[in-house]
């Protein structure tokens, strides 16, 4: 299926994981990981496949995806300096860099490589970027209903994702930032709870939302099914994400969302 932002919708007001690197788990395997339960080596120790043509996009497109969840919240926490943007910008870092370590296993071209801030290879990207910046802008709500609206577009994507893939290697990245996007929906709806904001789910199914935000943070890695892999059951995992809360905004502000990339 081809990634294309089908629109750029704006929504009126109806509307981690952290990769492990700390010391070596028990995992297996002779590659470059030398047994440690962060993605990249993990990614390293699992059987090269062929990708499929679909798999290779979503890959590419997941790899400036992350990216533009990271550069918006860089973004956010220079403007309104909340300790959730900056801790979450950082578990996008390792989002972008696990998703790297497939592309430089496949040899794939980088679609990120030297580009700053906003500066995306994907042009629909580049205008969501500027779409939630503006938005994000106008109040400390508002950038945290950007915030959730990225995490569920992105939770969304990565569903979709799971079901183009077979590849062990990619099933197991993308099970991995699936929880993390789930546990930074869980931050970002309940400092918005605090704030007297609602927030309604635009990609995901109520059902899902209603699951994730009722649901405690996850913890450890997950393997290619999503279940805990036992391998990195001592790691502490990908999700932690210590810290997302802090720094509560204050005041009411106008719900927007943006954004449908099928």
């Amino acid at each position: 299926m081809r990634r294309i932002l089908t629109s750029l919708l704006i929504v009126t007001l109806a509307v981690s994981f952290t990769l492990a690197r700390g010391g070596p788990g028990n995992r297996p395997g002779s590659g470059p990981g030398n047994g440690a339960c962060d993605l990249p080596s993990i990614v390293a120790d699992l059987p090269y496949e062929e990708l499929s043509a679909a798999e290779r996009e979503g890959v590419l497109y997941m790899r400036e995806e992350e990216k533009l969840a990271r550069d918006v919240y860089l973004t956010m926490d220079d403007l309104w300096g909340l300790r959730v943007f900056r801790n979450i910008a950082r578990a996008e870092q390792s989002h972008m860099d696990a998703v790297f370590s497939l592309i430089e296993k496949y040899d794939l071209p980088d679609p990120v490589g030297d580009n700053g801030r906003g500066q995306f290879t994907n042009p629909d990207l580049a205008a969501l970027y500027n779409q939630l910046v503006e938005q994000g802008s106008r109040s400390i709500n508002d950038a945290l209903l950007v915030g959730a609206t990225i995490e569920d577009l992105d939770i969304s994507d990565l569903q979709q994702d799971l079901l183009d893939a077979d590849n062990e290697d990619v099933r197991t990245v993308y099970q991995n930032l699936m929880k993390g996007s789930r546990n930074h929906l869980r931050a970002f709806y309940d400092l918005l709870q605090a704030n007297g904001v609602d927030y309604t789910p635009q990609y995901i199914s109520q059902a899902d939302f209603d699951a994730i935000v009722s649901s405690p943070k996850e913890r450890g890695m997950l393997d290619a099914d999503g279940n805990p892999d036992p391998a990195c059951s001592g790691s502490g995992g990908p999700a932690g994400h210590g810290g997302h809360h802090g720094n509560r905004g204050r005041g009411r502000g106008g719900q927007g969302g943006c954004c449908g990339r099928r």
